[in-house]
């Protein structure tokens, strides 16, 4: 199961740029928007909903603020404040470019709500899902309960999901913190997790959900005691899979560090690619000698690859004197370098990257063939850690981020431990 990789081709898609054409109609067949007069975007929080194919909305919420004259917001999950700055008013439209992941909502505003599509522009065409929101709305779900809940997801949990088609089986592990009604906390894969779900219990039914301009998912299932059954998880427009858990306190997944290896015969590890002004880079540089290296395989279109970044980079700030290096390597989705090299910019100016990105050329699904070397590559991000001398030390397969609680703190720990143990060497 690879829900991260988008939402599902929608038929009958509709090119971006006629989307602002049928917001301009509507306000005039609808006599409802003043075409004339611009609207204002209220300040505040919002309630929004993505409409899926067999009907379930995924809700999220947003706040949207101004500076210096200027909108922007904050997409809502759990703890995650996820800042947007890319928000434009005219007139009666929206229109929202979502960080990183070129993706973006254009709506019509009619007073306190908005009503549009989510687009997401993709290199094989581009997808969308029904937008709507409301102003003054801080619910997620509106059947919040305000009495103590009738049922606790407290803990840790074995999960399964198995895809609609039954033909795919994945198991996982939940971890949810619960709060009165109030739930958040996320499933964790051995390829990444689910980053910040936000959700409910209310009569015995758990809700849960998360937007963060890649991925829109629902969650929802029965608790009953220590099980949670007739799961569903909806991903995108049109996915849909089944899940069930069992509560487990010592519920674990294999270790990420024995899922990618070497091939027999290979210590090391070899490449060379441009970095963002063209100049190649490879680990024969001066620059990396006698360092211990990470290796940060690396996507713009990839969430779990964002949170590793948020990590990385204060890490690298703070260990760089000390000796130690880090390369990003980017695989994008599409093999058009211009536009991977606009991709991976915008993710380096948003997280102030200062090591080496490298615009690999090559696309996710072909990561093995850029490193010959390796075997079993598994998902994005991969991380490989290279001591002074050369070496692979470690490959560590996906990223538990801080929505997964005390996993990503003990990954924080494991790796801290390790390479302060290889400059020490």
């Amino acid at each position: 199961m690879n829900k991260w990789n988008g939402m599902s081709l929608m038929s009958g898609k509709l090119a971006a740029n006629g989307y602002a054409l049928i917001f301009a109609l509507s306000c005039v067949i609808s006599g409802l928007l003043s075409c004339s007069n611009p609207s204002s975007l209220d300040n505040g929080v919002w309630r929004a909903t993505l409409k899926t194919a067999s009907g379930p909305e995924i809700p999220f919420n947003f706040e949207v603020a101004d500076s210096a004259g200027a909108k922007f917001l904050y997409v809502i999950n759990a703890a995650e404040r996820l800042r947007v700055d890319s928000v434009k008013v005219s007139r009666d439209s929206v229109f929202i470019r979502m960080p990183l992941f070129d993706s973006e909502i254009r709506a019509a505003l009619n007073g306190k709500s908005m009503q549009g599509k989510w687009i997401k522009h993709r290199v094989t065409g581009d997808v969308a899902m029904d937008f709507n929101a409301e102003a003054g709305q801080s619910k997620r779900f509106m059947m919040e309960e305000e009495t103590k809940p009738s049922a606790s997801v407290d803990g840790r949990w074995s999960a399964t999901f198995v895809s609609g088609d039954g033909k795919d089986t994945t198991v996982a592990v939940a971890e949810f913190k619960q709060q009165g009604s109030r739930v958040s906390g996320s499933f964790l894969t051995t390829t990444g997790d689910f980053r910040f779900l936000d959700g409910v219990i209310s009569n015995k039914k758990l809700f849960l959900s998360t937007f963060d301009g890649s991925h829109a998912s629902l969650f929802t299932a029965s608790v009953d005691g220590d099980n949670i059954r007739d799961g569903k998880f909806y991903a995108g427009f049109s996915s849909v899979d089944n899940w069930t858990a069992r509560r487990d306190a010592k519920a674990m997944l294999p270790d990420a560090y024995s899922l990618t290896t070497l091939k027999p015969g290979y210590s090391t590890i070899d490449f060379s690619f441009p970095d963002l002004d063209g100049k190649k880079v490879s680990l024969s540089d001066a620059r990396f000698k006698n360092k211990v290296v990470v290796l940060q395989f690396l996507g713009s279109w990839c969430p779990n690859c964002m949170d590793e970044t948020a990590f990385m980079v204060p890490f690298y700030n703070k260990y760089h004197d000390k000796g130690f290096e880090v390369i990003g390597l980017a695989y994008e989705r599409t093999e058009d370098p211009v536009r991977s090299a606009k991709s991976v910019s915008e993710l380096r100016d948003r997280y102030k990257i200062s090591y080496p990105l490298l615009l690999t050329g090559f696309t996710p699904k072909d990561a093995l063939k850029s490193m010959p070397a390796l075997n079993n590559y598994v998902a994005f991000p991969t991380s490989i850690i290279i001591d002074k001398q050369g070496k692979v030390r470690k490959i560590h397969t996906g990223f538990n981020g801080p929505g997964t609680g005390r996993h990503y703190d003990e990954f924080v720990s494991s790796f801290t431990a390790t390479i302060d143990s290889l400059l020490g060497e």
